[in-house]
């Protein structure tokens, strides 16, 4: 009878030890940079807090709506309010940089530098996927953030394209046919974006006016991803300037899936 229950205790173990992972040691996370980008405002009560591309801030600048998206399939969301490590990096499938300050965005801005860059590279290389959303140069640091985009084979430039005063559709872009990312989302809108120049092996996802504005760079076992434009933020799934015609809140979804098939399977 001992025997029995030992040989049946073996068999439950080799049963629990085969069943497939949770769905938790699967999650993919996604970690949203809050050291590049760091603006705070003043609330009533005089405290500060940062706003503007974070994943939960009250601005029509963030990103609570891409943010849903992502939690709706799965995704954790995570931030890093330091300077980029690789030991930070490692809790991370994604790490997405938006429009990194300028000196008129807050006095002493947290310029991307050689060594963070390294750092981030290292991590790419490793299998991560690195996500860089740039801006005009009014409007962002685009000089320090080319040490890291250099690395890359890409190079933001001081060039603005779709400067969009009151006529919105100077900043429509129409999406061709075929397209690997944009298959629903054809019409989407971005304005005041500054364009990519490539070289090394990054390719063009998406041109416009014969410029490149969104790119990609196979690195090591990793990928880099660069856009033109901070893009998708609320303020342009949702304002109310925009007809229905304008689908940024459709692309958002398919960029989602599209980012998250670019994890590479050690990674997913």
């Amino acid at each position: 009878m001992i025997n029995f229950f030992n040989k049946l205790a073996k068999l439950f173990t080799l049963f629990i030890v085969s069943l497939p992972l949770t769905s938790n040691s699967q999650q993919k996370t996604v970690m949203l940079d809050y050291f590049y980008n760091s603006e705070v405002k003043k609330n009533a009560d005089s405290t500060e807090s940062l706003y503007r591309y974070t994943w939960d801030s009250k601005d029509l600048r963030s990103y609570s709506i891409w943010g849903g998206i992502m939690s709706a399939k799965g995704i954790k969301l995570s931030s890093l309010e330091t300077k980029a490590t690789i030991q930070d990096l490692k809790k991370a499938d994604v790490y997405i940089v938006a429009d990194p300050d300028n000196f008129k965005d807050k006095p002493n801005p947290n310029y991307m530098n050689a060594a963070d860059a390294k750092a981030i590279a290292s991590w790419v290389k490793k299998g991560g996927v690195l996500v860089m959303f740039a801006n005009d140069s009014a409007n962002a640091d685009l000089q320090h953030f080319n040490i890291l985009a250099e690395k890359f084979g890409l190079h933001f430039t001081d060039e603005q394209l779709n400067p969009v005063k009151k006529d919105i559709s100077v900043g429509q872009i129409n999406i061709p046919d075929n397209h690997e990312i944009f298959k629903k989302g054809r019409t989407l809108y971005m304005k005041e974006v500054c364009t990519i120049d490539l070289s090394k092996d990054a390719k063009s996802i998406l041109d416009i006016q014969g410029k490149t504005i969104f790119a990609s760079s196979v690195y090591g076992k990793g990928m880099v991803i660069a856009i033109a434009d901070p893009w998708i933020y609320d303020e342009y799934i949702v304002n109310d300037r925009l007809n229905s015609s304008f689908q940024n809140k459709i692309a958002a979804d398919e960029f989602t899936d599209w980012l998250l098939k670019q994890i590479p399977p050690s990674k997913k």
